[in-house]
């Protein structure tokens, strides 16, 4: 920290901080087995390896810092950091913009890039689709369904869940759109989100539209689907779920839509119960679509991250109905691990949910890959095994996750869940044990 009297002492004083953090970023010269010395900034590390990109992962207080110094070196930033301040966000995004840059996030969780994994990604296979994703698993889910019909990406690039907000504009998501269509190698880009906007959602519309690449747009949480193709190059959008998307995929490249993986319960599935739907979800993506599903049928939805405002849960997240909690969102993580890592909170409602008599059926969903728990399915089963409510899991994963994708849905299946690749899939499985033998008025 600097005080001076004046604006010619406040230069002085920062030319000689200068010279010293310089001089510290320098290796140290070498005497017989001596190391360098530590890089002590951003820039002074990326310099040594000549590297274009940073990843930032520190408390959202202090990731503006390390971002906007990687930007004044000249390296595009993914931005893990969640709890960063959204006036930081739009400056990095303005000044990355300016500068042909690149930053994924804040709270980007997700991205995939040149076939190297960052943050929480799963092994998937290369091939010509380009991901731009404001949506952590829901990008995920996309690649792992892609993966699972034998279509791979080249990059998936995450943006940030606030990118498409009003106050952000899709800063990034124009700048990625423009950076998959410079790469000769992806023939298709998807672009993945939660409803955004009118404006933004126009503007984003138009520049994709202008792009030689089709686009195609999943929105998440929307009721609905819209099939027909935009202009230029827009494939159009796809709203509600991840599934029906990639199967717009697989037909606009010709290839037929597979059945998606599911595991039955080893003793069969346990008998529908009168009582109410309550999701326990680590990805706010697959919470989102998972509730438009659901909503179609089952009316409001409560949740900490809810799709209209009314339907929003107090601070301590219980209410009367159905719900749905993303165990994943901002207020959940301050000061612990995110719930694909540390699934301790949502193992105590899980928990409180099998022994609530008036809990018709769980929804759960388990996401595998890199970044993730090593065994998430072994910590569920001992909660699940001997529970007499029915269990829909929504597995997230590709057989070349570290975690083994069968031998994560086996055990889940072992314990009396029944288990789907496909998202949409298992909350509509949901939907269905909540309302067997119910009048529902959709």
């Amino acid at each position: 920290a600097i005080r001076a009297e004046d604006a010619s002492a406040l230069a002085r004083a920062r030319q000689a901080c200068e010279a010293e953090l310089d001089a510290l970023s320098r290796p140290a010269e070498r005497s017989g087995a001596g190391e360098p010395a530590p890089a002590r900034t951003v820039a002074a590390a990326a310099a040594r390896v000549q590297a274009n990109l940073a990843l930032v992962s520190v408390p959202g207080e202090h990731a503006y810092a390390e971002a906007l110094d990687a930007l004044e070196a000249g390296l595009s930033v993914m931005i893990f950091s969640d709890n960063v301040p959204v006036h930081q966000e739009v400056d990095l995004k303005q000044r990355a913009r300016r500068s042909g840059l690149l930053v994924m996030g804040p709270d980007c969780g997700t991205a995939v890039v040149a076939g190297v994994g960052l943050g929480f990604a799963n092994v998937v296979r290369p091939g010509p689709v380009g991901i731009v994703a404001a949506s952590g698993t829901g990008a995920q889910q996309l690649m792992c369904l892609l993966d699972a019909a034998g279509l791979g990406i080249t990059h998936c690039l995450g943006v940030g869940g606030r990118d498409l907000s009003e106050r952000v504009g899709a800063l990034s998501a124009l700048s990625a759109l423009d950076a998959l269509e410079a790469d000769e190698a992806t023939e298709l880009i998807v672009m993945v989100s939660k409803p955004a906007p009118q404006a933004v959602a126009a503007r984003v519309r138009e520049h994709a539209g202008r792009l030689s690449t089709p686009v195609l747009t999943v929105l998440l949480g929307e009721h609905g689907e819209h099939g027909e193709h935009g202009e230029h190059g827009e494939l159009g959008e796809h709203a509600g779920t991840l599934t029906r998307a990639v199967e717009g995929v697989l037909t606009a490249r010709g290839l037929p839509a597979p059945v998606w993986p599911s595991w039955a319960p080893a003793e069969g599935a346990r008998p529908a119960r009168h009582g109410v739907l309550r999701g326990l979800f680590s990805g706010g993506s697959l919470c989102d679509e998972a509730m438009g599903i659901a909503a179609e049928r089952l009316g409001p939805i409560r949740s900490n991250i809810p799709l209209r405002p009314g339907w929003a849960l107090p601070e301590d997240l219980r209410a009367e109905g159905h719900l749905m909690i993303d165990f994943g969102d901002d207020r959940l993580t301050r000061g612990r691990a995110h719930p694909m890592i540390d699934q301790t909170l949502r193992l105590e409602r899980l928990t409180e949910e099998l022994a609530d008599p008036g809990t018709g059926v769980v929804l759960l969903d388990v996401v595998l890959g890199h970044g993730a728990h090593p065994d998430p399915a072994g910590e569920l089963a001992a909660v699940l095994e001997g529970a007499q409510t029915p269990v829909v899991v929504s597995l997230c994963g590709t057989t070349a996750d570290p975690q083994g994708l069968l031998g994560q849905a086996e055990r889940l299946a072992a314990c009396g869940a029944e288990v789907f690749l496909s998202n949409a899939q298992a909350a509509a499985r949901a939907v269905e044990l909540a309302t067997t033998g119910i009048e529902v008025t959709p």
